[in-house]
């Protein structure tokens, strides 16, 4: 008889995998994996099986940019020069400085906007939050670049190798001060770190392991004059080391593979997939399945994300809106969606700030908290004000276009752009810039509606995980488009 179910099981299984999905299962899908996902690819997506179409964003991942840096990310100042800057020329140091962090963060929301594979890129920012660095410590915009590219270079690469370089980047030989990290003066930062937050996680380690792990990445440090990872080898400690029970003349390489055999590491990363993909509490039973095969895989990412987009827990109903938008999610992914025009990117630089999310900047070595932590009283209001701004801005920003707006409206413009920049004043060809990238923005909602239409697609099917919660007016018009985005079903995926 058990034979029987398990057969029932299996077949039933493989019959809802090659079956075509449909809208509901393919906007899941896209949005998990993405940003935003547009009417035109949840059609596309809608005829193929869960499989096919799983086997279609890992198939479709890449590892470059498409954008190109923008000017000045690509000098890298040595500290030597700095140190002779007279206290004016410092301070116009740091401002060119925000200006080039800002525009990195640009470059980084153009590429979410235009990716060809929005799975690459959701990956590269999983990877920014596990391997955390911030550009406030690193104060080096081109590391932050470098650091960037490495992660996208592996995001669905193998996971051993992206540690171990990860390890060896230079922005991160930084922020957790691996240079100060010597023999007989061992710094433990990124010891610990390695352990608690990139590979074990709290509870499979003790603090002598991390004493003795820090003695051997001593010697792993920065050349200050070209920024890259230089090895000191009179730094480093010789002698014998016992990690996690192994005994040895262990180097850090050697520490990092130490890490990599451990059954605790592949369950450590893919619960953290779990709480990314599936819902904020992962399955004991499924993850245990998952990390299995992807420590037989050698670690493989493609396969750890496979066996996660392909569960059964993935697909069932009850996981459906019960993740919360990131900033990132909310922002990118509504652009996205709608096809708006938007030029410069720089406003949404500050909204990601103002909402919580400050790409190349998260606020400690733990990263973002995510989940719930995203809305709170200060947050959901700039959330709904942001989404209301785009749907029901356009005739303001027409006004902006055509000059008849008034110098007060102008102001508050800016100023909606400074708060969100930390408060910081803007000088004058900031906001100017401010207000060019603003007028810039535009929406089509006569064509949106157009396309959907002929998809056979209705805004709530696109833009909501579940039934809308606030009863809204009927229509089609832009008024109906803000009140969904306004819906507290909005907010999550």
């Amino acid at each position: 008889m058990h034979w029987l179910l398990a057969i029932s099981s299996f077949l039933l299984m493989s019959l809802a995998q090659a079956a075509a999905m449909g809208t509901e299962e393919a906007r899941h899908l896209l949005n998990r994996t993405g940003f935003g996902a547009t009417p035109q690819e949840i059609t596309d997506f809608s005829r193929l099986s869960r499989e096919e179409a799983v086997e279609r964003l890992l198939a479709g991942a890449t590892t470059e940019a498409r954008t190109s840096l923008p000017p000045g990310v690509g000098d890298y100042v040595p500290p030597s020069r700095l140190r002779n800057l007279s206290e004016e020329e410092k301070k116009v140091w740091r401002r060119r400085q925000f200006e080039i962090g800002a525009d990195l963060r640009g470059w980084w929301i153009e590429e979410m906007l235009h990716t060809s594979s929005p799975l690459t890129e959701r990956m590269t920012l999983f990877w920014h939050n596990h391997f955390v660095s911030s550009q406030q410590k690193v104060k080096s915009a081109w590391l932050m670049a470098q650091q960037n590219q490495l992660l996208r270079r592996h995001a669905l690469g193998n996971l051993g190798i992206l540690l171990h370089e990860v390890a060896k980047d230079p922005a991160m030989i930084v922020y957790l001060d691996s240079a100060t990290n010597r023999k007989g003066q061992p710094n433990e930062n990124f010891a610990r770190e390695v352990m608690e937050l990139f590979t074990l996680g709290e509870g499979h380690y003790t603090e002598q392991d991390i004493k003795e792990a820090a003695r051997a990445f001593t010697g792993w440090s920065l050349a200050p004059q070209s920024g890259e990872f230089k090895w000191r080898p009179f730094a480093h400690d010789p002698g014998e080391k016992t990690v996690l029970g192994r005994s040895g003349n262990f180097d850090g390489d050697a520490v990092l593979d130490i890490l990599l055999a451990q059954a605790a590491t592949a369950e450590f990363i893919v619960a953290k997939l779990w709480r990314e993909f599936v819902s904020p509490q992962p399955g004991v039973k499924t993850v245990g399945r998952i990390a299995q095969r992807f420590r037989d895989s050698g670690y493989e990412i493609r396969v750890a994300l496979r066996e996660l987009l392909l569960s059964d827990a993935f697909w069932a109903p009850e996981q459906r809106a019960t993740l919360v938008k990131s900033p990132v999610d909310l922002v990118v992914g509504t652009l996205r969606q709608f096809g708006f025009e938007t030029g410069d990117p720089l406003p949404f630089v500050f909204t990601l700030r103002q909402l919580g999310q400050d790409l190349f900047g998260p606020p400690n070595v733990k990263g973002w908290p995510g989940g719930e932590a995203w809305i709170n009283s200060s947050t959901l209001l700039a959330r709904k004000q942001f989404t209301e701004r785009l749907f029901r801005g356009q005739e303001g920003m027409e006004r902006l276009r055509t000059a008849e707006a008034s110098d007060a409206q102008i102001e508050r413009v800016v100023l909606r752009a400074q708060s969100s920049a930390g408060g910081k004043r803007m000088n004058e060809e900031a906001r100017e810039r401010v207000m060019r990238a603003m007028v810039a923005i535009r929406f089509d909602s006569a064509d949106w509606f157009a396309r959907i239409g002929r998809l056979h697609l209705s805004p709530q099917a696109v833009m909501l995980p579940g039934e809308a919660q606030a009863q809204g007016e009927a229509g089609n018009g832009i008024e109906r488009l803000r009140q969904l985005a306004l819906d507290p079903m909005y907010q999550l995926k």
